[in-house]
């Protein structure tokens, strides 16, 4: 069954690069993919939201989502499963970002995308929300796009950060109702 799933991955992958890939949109999904690189377009948002009285709530959720997602995507699962990144073994995909430093499972960039996005559309108002979610969604299918994970790394990565997301919310909602100042 492993077998019969990993085959899938990257015949998936092979079809997203055969049908899906056009000229004209390779360079908007390789920007698109770079905004989630070491998770800084949400770090920033987080920052901002942190600075304003208004949203800090929603910004410390959105750290604690983050970390959660650096610890258990990034340092523990990474290195636990230990995945080859998909163009180092699916043969004929065609790799259109610099090789990664680390290993593929769970995808990181979706992990963190979703942690903070999620904690977004449940808690700010959804003119916020929804497009910051469908930011977390681009990221992820870019990561199939660019040929550096499978899609089961992606689907790992907006489950977890999905989970960490719900988990934040509760946790800071359960310790107060208000941060510090």
């Amino acid at each position: 069954m492993w077998d019969k799933m990993i085959e899938i991955d990257g015949q998936s992958l092979i079809w997203i690069q055969e049908n899906l890939r056009f000229a004209f949109l390779t360079p908007i999904m390789e920007f698109i993919t770079h905004l989630g690189d070491a998770g800084i377009f949400w770090i920033l948002l987080t920052l901002g939201l942190l600075i304003f009285k208004k949203t800090r709530r929603v910004g410390v959720m959105s750290a604690v989502a983050l970390l959660g997602a650096l610890i258990i995507d990034n340092i523990i699962l990474k290195n636990l499963v230990g995945r080859i990144r998909p163009y180092e073994v699916v043969d004929g995909l065609q790799c259109l970002i610099g090789a990664q430093k680390d290993f593929s499972f769970p995808s990181g960039h979706t992990g963190s995308s979703f942690a903070s996005a999620v904690v977004c559309f449940k808690e700010l108002p959804k003119r916020y929300g929804i497009p910051l979610l469908v930011l977390a969604f681009l990221i992820a299918f870019s990561r199939l796009y660019v040929g550096v994970h499978y899609p089961t790394d992606v689907l790992a990565g907006m489950v977890i950060g999905t989970m960490l997301a719900l988990l934040s919310c509760k946790i800071v909602n359960q310790t107060g109702k208000k941060t510090p100042a």
